[in-house]
């Protein structure tokens, strides 16, 4: 299974996925803006792109130019790892609703950015991380996996994003492996694991979909 990565930042999910890279081939990663994760990726020795949204005068050209690149490499999936873009249905449509996100959530709840601190001042006890196919709304579309920790009473922010993205790290790659797999199984909105044995070896958190 080929995938292409979508990056904005340093790309610690990218780096995360390349070390599962047995179960899948990373043929792009492609970023919106300058990103440090773009210079990772060359020295890992992945094709890169700088699709820069600020050398296109509207979304649409923007998202044009990324989809050519994109489709150039034939990707079966598109893998959003800290992609700070919304892309539109246009662009979603035309790889058949193949493109997955990572979230810092509980979706639903806490859609959109700062969950981390969002949390904390809503007093909630449990945080966690949804993957999710992506539609054209803000982190929306169907779940793929999600997993829950519980929120220690002396959590700061940047304690509880460093727990987080500790989970994103394991809970990423293996969803991205069951699917190249087929142990995810998806029939419009209705998604079905047949294998779970990825997510039993996750640490730091709860699977609380699939049920395991």
């Amino acid at each position: 299974m080929k995938i292409a990565i979508l990056i904005s930042g340093r790309g610690s999910n990218m780096a995360a996925l390349a070390e599962c890279e047995e179960r899948f081939d990373i043929c792009l990663v492609a970023a919106d803006r300058a990103a440090a994760g773009l210079d990772s990726a060359a020295q890992k020795g992945y094709k890169t792109a700088l699709i820069d949204r600020k050398n296109y005068l509207t979304k649409t050209e923007h998202e044009e130019a990324l989809a050519t690149e994109i489709a150039a490499h034939d990707p079966d999936w598109i893998i959003l790892a800290g992609y700070m873009s919304v892309l539109s249905e246009t662009f979603i449509n035309r790889f058949n609703g193949r493109v997955v996100n990572i979230h810092p959530s509980l979706l639903p709840d806490y859609k959109g950015l700062n969950t981390h601190a969002r949390v904390l001042a809503d007093k909630q006890t449990h945080h966690g991380v949804s993957v999710h196919l992506v539609t054209a709304a803000l982190d929306d579309g169907p779940l793929l996996a999600q997993i829950k920790l519980a929120i220690d009473q002396n959590d700061t922010e940047t304690s509880l994003a460093q727990r987080v993205l500790e989970l994103e790290h394991q809970l990423y790659p293996a969803v991205i492996a069951a699917l190249s797999e087929g142990a995810v199984l998806i029939d419009g909105k209705n998604v079905r694991w047949s294998a779970t044995e990825r997510l039993r070896t996750i640490t730091g958190g709860v699977v609380c979909f699939p049920q395991l």
